[in-house]
């Protein structure tokens, strides 16, 4: 019987000429600098028609630089940046790093109430912010203590170079990002800072209570690219990347990082909804490295003109955060071509990605194989530090150079998902998968979308799956609905968006379509209880089905 720690994933590198990477410690700021000394007219962003060089880049991160030590911050302090897309974001992140700060993603998305605890929890002491938001800060009663400086950009700023009008907000001083940059100096000297130190606090989105402030150090967010890089290799100086992840997202920020290893052209999609302007940025860019999740893959397939883009650089085509369903595989590959899908599998907790699937061996339904330098192991999920046999499903765990360094300010959920065993500190995913003899990895379902039907497993994915091929389903999701005459058993219940040619089919033969199909491909247990049909089903920031909503 052969356990799932025993690593068979590494015969697959050796087979595959897959090493594992030496630490790469510069900061991001480092990283800019040297692009900027060795290819400084090569272009860094490009955001609706206009684009900055790796000269530019490495400017603007300096000027920010200087402008926010010039307003007293010092290493270790905290700056969020709640921003869309813009060239502002990468900047941002490229200045903290220089000042040896920590830098926080702020969703747009977030209400005051949320926004005020997360200043409070990170004890921000700047946010970047864009005028279109500012609203949000109007709706803070009081504002944190900790909070000195408001940086209000727009989406303008590097387009036009004008000044905006900043409206005034009490209790802060508020002032505009050309008007505290333009006249700084483009040089600053990199703060030393040491592989462990924090670099990001990236929050979680939190299922219950409060959302968690993750901790990534230096290395884990620098290393990663890398990482993924020896399994799905980026050129060096060569990739256009397009990547509609929000860069407040551990997933955008990401490609951020992986970006600036590469010294690739980023695209900066502010919306990830509107395909349209991504298909448009890349139909003028061609791109040879896209990041997407299953969802928006689905959308990019529907929306006219996607089929038109020359895709014949394409090297590689990421996907993430769930399995890639066979018919959007399929149309993918007719879309792409062979050998450049790319699945990327990881958690905020992991800076993002402990799992990387080798475009040239791609093996339908897995997720990857571990990262080189990270390893995975499937435990019991009875006997928590167990590890099962190869193919036996379990609690997900990994351990690496990826994983954090623990949650901010909670030491008992730190100790809870970070845990010693045999003498390795391993994260405890909450994620249900299992193992295959050449360790490639499956997931079962999110521990928290696994539903007990009569004693027995069922996961949301595998159902969600198979409904996959039915012509008249666009997207769909189930949940488990608390069954109130039976104790510890969920109702399997699902919710369907319908495609645009079933949109006035009668609801009723359409319901009794899609049982008898489950009935005939799905043991009787698994079989949905409920059948809901609604108009959209809500997608989160990254554009992941959004079960929490659902569930409500």
């Amino acid at each position: 019987m052969t356990l799932s720690s025993e690593l068979p994933h590494l015969k697959l590198y050796e087979q595959l000429g897959i090493a594992i990477p030496p630490f790469d410690d510069r900061t991001l700021g480092q990283q800019i600098a040297d692009h900027a000394r060795e290819r400084g007219s090569a272009i860094a962003l490009s955001f609706a028609g206009t684009n900055i060089n790796y000269s530019e880049y490495e400017r603007y991160a300096n000027q920010l630089a200087n402008a926010l030590a010039a307003r007293g911050l010092k290493k270790g302090d905290v700056v969020g940046i709640h921003l869309p897309n813009i060239p502002q974001y990468p900047i941002a992140l490229a200045a903290i790093s220089k000042l040896g700060c920590i830098g926080c993603g702020i969703s747009p998305l977030l209400t005051p109430s949320e926004i005020e605890f997360q200043i409070k929890d990170a004890e921000i002491q700047v946010i970047l912010t864009l005028n279109e938001f500012m609203a949000v800060f109007n709706g803070i009663e009081t504002l944190p203590d900790c909070l000195n400086t408001l940086v209000v950009c727009s989406t303008t700023d590097l387009v036009l170079g004008k000044d905006i009008e900043i409206p005034a907000l009490r209790g802060i001083d508020t002032c505009g990002y050309l008007e505290i940059t333009w006249e700084q100096s483009s040089e600053f000297a990199q703060v030393l800072m040491h592989w462990n130190d924090t670099f990001m606090i990236q929050y979680t989105g939190g299922t219950t209570g409060h959302p968690k402030g993750t901790q990534l150090s230096v290395r884990s967010l620098m290393h990663n690219p890398a990482q993924v890089a020896s399994a799905a290799p980026w050129a060096i100086g060569e990739e256009v990347v397009a990547s509609a992840f929000p860069m407040f997202h551990v997933a955008g920020l990401a490609m951020v990082l992986y970006s600036a290893r590469a010294a690739a052209q980023l695209l900066l999609i502010p919306d990830p909804r509107d395909t349209a302007f991504f298909c448009a940025q890349m139909k003028a860019a061609n791109p040879t490295v896209i990041a997407a999740v299953p969802a928006l893959y689905d959308m990019l397939l529907q929306t006219p003109g996607f089929r038109d883009i020359d895709f014949s650089r394409l090297r590689v085509a990421h996907t993430g955060a769930a399995p890639l369903p066979e018919q959007t595989r399929k149309d993918l590959i007719d879309a792409f071509g062979e050998h450049k899908l790319s699945d990327l599998f990881g958690m905020t907790e992991s800076s993002p990605a402990y799992v990387v699937h080798p475009p040239k061996r791609y093996k339908n339904g897995a997720l990857g194989i571990p990262v080189p330098g990270a390893e995975v192991r499937i435990i019991d999920t009875e006997h928590s530090k167990r590890p099962v046999p190869i193919g036996e499903s379990g609690e997900i765990i990994t351990c690496g150079p990826q994983v954090m360094k623990g949650y901010l300010n909670l030491p008992v959920e730190t100790q809870n998902v970070l845990q010693e065993i045999d003498g390795k500190t391993w994260l405890r995913t909450g994620d249900i998968g299992y193992l295959d003899e050449e360790g490639y990895l499956y997931l079962c379902d999110r521990a928290k979308d696994m539903l007990i039907v009569g004693g027995y497993k069922v996961f949301s994915v595998e159902i969600e799956d198979k409904l996959q091929s039915l012509a008249m389903i666009e997207l769909s999701a189930v949940v488990g609905k608390t069954a109130p005459k039976r104790p510890g058993n969920e109702i399997v219940t699902l919710y369907v968006q319908r495609s645009r040619k079933y949109k006035s089919a009668e609801e009723d033969t359409l319901k009794k379509e899609i049982l008898d199909y489950c009935k005939v491909h799905l043991a009787p247990y698994k079989v949905p209880k409920e059948v809901y049909f609604i108009d959209q089903i809500p997608l989160t920031a990254v554009g992941k089905i959004d079960k929490k909503a659902l569930r409500k």
